[in-house]
């Protein structure tokens, strides 16, 4: 039965990022995403909503989170450590979506990444990069991160001037720049709260109050289309 809920949760609260990026790619388009970092089961979300899309997950684990079910929606799965990846292996051109959801805080290059990852977009395809912001250092300290140093992983704080200027200087056009909020969720809080206390016994997820919090950001970025296309 818990199970059952999870899945109309994300059926009614899909992430924050599946609705951003719809507004650029529609849901029922064929398309081709690279999803870096793709533990805690987003290969069965992304598919999700985006049902016609050719999933390609990339993480340094191959279980992070990941149920056979997950596993079995990957088209394609690389494994990478991005400190030390090898990226002759993805090919420039690919993807017509990149995706980094709350992954760049946890190295400390990220701008070398983004460099190597926007050569493996296509022309005209999109990158979305979500992050904790500045705000997030001044949070309360909560299970399920809510303060940037509740996660001993997170290594570097990246802010929105600094990712934007790196993807100007690679040539992008940035579409979106916004505080990272689920409205729908935050509409619903009340009730998700208690359905927390009910099923768990405790509100112990930071994730439900960083819609109100603004703990983090997100861009979104398109690599121009080439001249003459």
């Amino acid at each position: 039965m818990y199970r059952h809920l999870q899945y109309l949760y994300h059926l009614f609260f899909p992430r924050l990022a599946f609705q951003v990026i719809a507004r650029y790619i529609p849901r029922r388009s064929a398309f081709k995403v690279l999803d870096i970092g793709c533990g805690n089961h987003s290969p069965t979300l992304f598919k999700g909503f985006f049902p016609r899309c050719h999933y390609t997950g990339l993480d340094r684990e191959s279980d992070y989170n990941l149920t056979a079910e997950d596993k079995a929606h990957m088209d394609e799965f690389i494994l990478m450590d991005l400190l030390t990846a090898d990226w002759a292996r993805i090919p420039d051109d690919t993807y017509d979506l990149i995706t980094m959801n709350h992954v760049i805080e946890h190295v400390p290059n990220g701008e070398s990444i983004i460099t190597h990852l926007w050569a493996k977009l296509k022309p005209g395809g999109y990158m979305y990069i979500e992050t904790p912001g500045e705000r997030s250092l001044y949070l309360p300290s909560m299970p399920g991160t809510l303060n940037f140093f509740d996660d001993p992983t997170h290594v570097r704080l990246y802010l929105p001037t600094e990712i934007c200027n790196h993807l100007l200087d690679l040539g992008a056009r940035i579409l979106r720049v916004r505080v990272a909020r689920n409205y729908r969720r935050l509409f619903f809080m009340p009730i998700l709260l208690f359905m927390h206390l009910l099923f768990k016994g405790t509100i112990r997820r930071g994730v439900l109050w960083r819609d109100l919090t603004g703990f983090a950001y997100y861009v979104v970025a398109r690599k121009p289309l080439r001249k003459g296309a």
